[in-house]
């Protein structure tokens, strides 16, 4: 089954590769993934979005709240401070969006990725899915591909199954996470009932879970724009513009974060992280930094 979108301002590429979610890859033209229990491709030519699913779709409900089609980027935009670093990776990425992923595979993915690259985190997360997920529907020729298992698939593991797939002293959190969440001492499902703090306190109780993984998860999967994962790269960035290379303290910075970047800042924060990941440098590069410092 096949559908067309008419896009505006979305950078397809950038948003799947930008650390957000793990189960995208490239093939050919377009990007293959899982949402969900759907296999489905995506491509785009322009301003056309092109999504292909491997069985019969009639309502596209799922997809569109996925890759937040009907947000007005131009809009968050405007929500942004003035600033030249900013104002940079937004012209490098413009189109980069926030995805709107499941709750507890967003929460999994992220406990997952401690200390490690995006590609590690990937092929973690590919394994688990092939042992414990359900097979999904897949065109002919295809290799099995799975969903990604729910917790209370992962809940009756043993924690030597769970480090079978690679993650290490990860084991026990997602292990106790995926517990936690069937017996209902955490509802994630409830989180975007909650005001950003109470939902960020309510994942933090989680063992494993610590200020960046329950911003991560607020902001790509509950919808908590202001949520701002703070990890090495964002660290070392806002350190370098705003700080002149002075390491602020964590509350300096968390201050800094909310009264410099606004209601919007997690958006900002995923421009300035791929544009730092990707290494991809402008004009406004090559200048001397101008560092604003906070008051």
């Amino acid at each position: 089954m096949i559908r067309h979108y008419r896009v505006e301002d979305y950078h397809l590429a950038a948003t799947l590769s930008s650390g957000q979610a793990f189960r995208w890859r490239r093939l050919g033209d377009g990007w293959e993934g899982v949402i969900g229990g759907r296999w489905v491709l995506l491509r785009q030519a322009g301003n056309i979005l092109e999504a292909m699913t491997a069985g019969p779709c009639s309502d596209w409900e799922w997809l569109e709240r996925y890759l937040q089609l009907n947000v007005r980027l131009c809009d968050i935009l405007r929500m942004f401070p003035k600033d030249i670093l900013l104002q940079e990776a937004v012209r490098a990425w413009r189109g980069l969006r926030l995805l709107r992923q499941d709750p507890w595979e967003c929460l999994a993915s992220f406990l997952l990725s401690s200390n490690k690259q995006i590609t590690q985190i990937e092929q973690i997360v590919s394994e688990l899915c092939g042992r414990w997920g359900d097979p999904v529907l897949v065109p002919p020729d295809h290799e099995p591909t799975w969903s990604f298992p729910a917790p209370e698939r992962l809940a009756c593991r043993t924690e030597g199954e769970l480090r079978a797939c690679k993650m290490g002293f990860r084991a026990p959190y997602l292990l106790e996470a995926a517990r936690q969440v069937r017996e209902g001492k955490v509802d994630i499902g409830a989180l975007s009932s909650l005001d950003y703090e109470a939902a960020r306190q309510e994942l933090l109780r989680l063992k494993g879970v610590g200020e960046k993984i329950a911003d991560c998860v607020l902001l790509f999967s509950v919808g908590f724009l202001e949520a701002f994962p703070v990890d090495v790269w964002i660290r070392r960035e806002l350190a370098r513009h705003f700080f002149s290379g002075r390491c602020p303290s964590d509350r300096e910075l968390r201050r800094f974060i909310r009264d410099f970047f606004g209601p919007a800042g997690g958006y900002a924060q995923q421009y300035l992280f791929h544009h730092a990941r990707s290494g991809k440098k402008t004009g406004a590069d090559s200048a001397p930094a101008q560092p604003k410092q906070p008051n």
